[in-house]
């Protein structure tokens, strides 16, 4: 086991970037920017021995600043908040008092808004290297994207021996606020990359949420029974979607509530590879890269619509607005926790 921290010769807004390097005794071998908490590599031994890396991304750090890029920034590898995902109109009601957020997905708020935590440089606060993992924190200070109140965010990231990659949120708040964290990694199990569609998905859900036509979540839940949307078991990710589209919905996972329990299993027949999520957040969103148009990402590869897969464990999207919804209030008396694990496994 061992970590390994890289200044990168970046500063943003005056705060350096580190480049911070996990790796256990199998050689499984983890990347991670402190700009955005973002995974840049995710390098396993896949079943014919070759080491691979699973999750897009770019050689040099300075091509995540690229203004190309942000324009239609995918939030490649990052974490993202204060919320994830859409929240409708901008809006959002805590405690009788409206706040108007920033509109930067149409109508709506995606992610955090024009600025959200995978645009910051987090702090490196905590390391062990015999445990090989590192703590990342960041304080969004009241008014920020105009979400009210100081929210401190820690985030740890563990490689264990089983190479399981463990992200382990804890956030606390001197005033009323909406959180919702995720980690937005864009997988690709295959060796060299490319189509995604003959992956095969399992994710454990009976319903997923209704959304609007800027799919932004109404409220309504629907079974996935005899529906596209239906992974209760194994299937290609290209087997009944519509070509044009994919997927980009939120599933509502079968599971009590807080629990750890297994999300989603992706495995892909060439590299022999599985990877399994496990999460303590009660949906996951899985989104088939449709839109991504990424120029130069590793070895100067194109990335282009359906060349990734994400898997995006949160609370339900805009879940702020519709009180049938598990609360994503965060108060001052209270500790916001989510652990999501990412495990890469041989196909059995």
């Amino acid at each position: 086991m061992s970590i390994q921290q890289t200044p990168t010769g970046n500063f943003i807004d005056g705060e350096e970037v580190i480049a911070i390097e996990l790796t256990n005794s199998k050689g499984t071998y983890v990347k991670i920017f402190n700009y955005g908490a973002t995974i840049n590599k995710f390098v396993v031994k896949n079943a014919h021995g070759d080491m691979q890396d699973i999750v897009l991304g770019f050689d040099d750090f300075e091509q995540y600043l690229d203004k190309d890029y942000l324009k239609n920034n995918p939030y490649l590898g990052a974490v993202v908040g204060r919320y994830a995902n859409r929240i409708k109109d901008g809006r959002l009601t805590i405690d009788e008092k409206i706040y108007q957020l920033e509109k930067n997905d149409g109508a709506n708020c995606l992610h955090g808004g024009l600025l959200g935590f995978d645009k910051k440089v987090w702090d490196i606060v905590d390391w062990n290297e015999e445990q090989s993992l590192v703590t990342l924190q960041y304080e969004s200070v009241g008014g920020e994207e105009n979400f009210p109140g100081n929210l401190i965010v820690d985030l740890t990231f563990e490689l264990t021996e089983n190479d399981e990659l463990i992200l382990s949120y804890e956030a606390e708040t001197d005033q009323a606020t909406a959180i919702n964290l995720t980690h937005h990694g864009y997988f690709n199990l295959a060796p060299e990359g490319g189509y995604i569609g003959k992956h095969k998905q399992q994710i454990f859900a009976s319903n997923y949420l209704e959304q609007d036509e800027n799919y932004c979540v109404t409220g309504k839940l629907i079974a996935v029974k005899d529906s596209p949307l239906d992974f209760t078991q194994a299937k290609y990710l290209d087997q009944n979607w519509n070509p044009d589209y994919g997927y980009d919905q939120t599933f509502v996972l079968d599971k009590i509530y807080g629990d750890l329990s297994l999300a989603s299993k992706t495995n892909e027949e060439q590299s022999g590879l599985t990877l399994s999520i496990y999460t303590t957040e009660p949906v996951a969103h899985l989104y088939t890269a449709k839109y991504l148009s990424v120029k130069n990402g590793k070895g100067g590869k194109d990335y282009n619509g359906f060349d990734a897969f994400c898997v995006e464990t949160q609370h339900h999207p805009n879940g702020i607005n519709i009180p049938e919804f598990p609360s994503t209030i965060l108060r001052p008396e209270d500790l916001y926790t989510q652990t999501t694990i990412y495990k890469v496994s041989l196909n059995k």
